[in-house]
């Protein structure tokens, strides 16, 4: 089991392959990466297998994500060779049943904690680290995100290796490296979610300003910092 009294290095002077590199040697087989087939995915996914890391994929599937998500994750999966660590997840029938029709609209905190957080905390049980790629320039709510800290919420170490890139880096990335990608970013949608609850955003909006754009709410929940009730 992770714990917190871990001695860290100079984290935040470190690359980001750096910074994967420091994880792997830390932890190990004990050290995943979450994707749910954004362009921050993609980044990491082409650093992973350039480093030669064998690092475990979780999928964040809502089961409700566009074609084009879908079909971006096959295009990983098949350039990559990836075999992906799938946490279950109710259906989409069935929450209906349990919690009645179109729960994103009524309750979108508790759709996202159905549908993401739950199994995301199921899917980190075996792990004592986890490489995602939150960015500060996404939202307030991240903007003092670091390379590497520790999660009371999960009793995992979290390493974000791009957390002080910018979108267009983020970009030039994937462009120089013929990384694929979700093409709904070149379209609007710099942050995709579900179907029911992403939309494009405007010139001057921030990054995050399509996701939840009806709701009083501006993160799905997996990366809040409240601790386990």
């Amino acid at each position: 089991m992770a714990t917190s009294s871990l001695r860290l290095p100079d984290v935040e002077r470190m690359t980001a392959e750096e910074a994967l590199l420091w994880g792997y040697e830390q932890f190990g087989d004990k050290l995943c990466l979450t994707c749910s087939w954004q362009r921050q995915a993609s980044v990491l996914v082409h650093m992973v297998s350039e480093l030669g890391l064998d690092v475990p994929i979780v999928e964040l599937d809502t089961q409700l994500f566009f074609k084009e998500t879908y079909e971006t994750r096959e295009r990983l999966v098949e350039r990559y060779g990836l075999e992906l660590i799938r946490p279950q997840v109710i259906s989409v029938a069935e929450q209906h049943a349990q919690e009645g029709p179109n729960l994103w609209e009524r309750d979108p905190d508790r759709c996202c904690h159905i549908r993401k957080v739950e199994p995301l905390e199921r899917a980190l049980e075996p792990f004592d680290a986890w490489i995602s790629g939150i960015r500060r320039e996404q939202a307030l709510t991240r903007a003092d995100a670091q390379r590497v800290e520790w999660s009371e919420r999960y009793s995992v170490w979290k390493i974000h290796p791009i957390v002080d890139w910018d979108a267009k880096r983020v970009q030039a990335y994937l462009h120089v490296n013929e990384v694929p990608y979700n093409p709904l970013h070149d379209v609007g949608y710099p942050s995709i979610g579900c179907i029911p609850c992403t939309r494009p955003v405007v010139e001057g909006e921030d990054e995050r300003a399509g996701r939840w754009a009806d709701a009083d709410k501006i993160e799905c929940g997996i990366h809040t910092r409240e601790e386990r009730p």
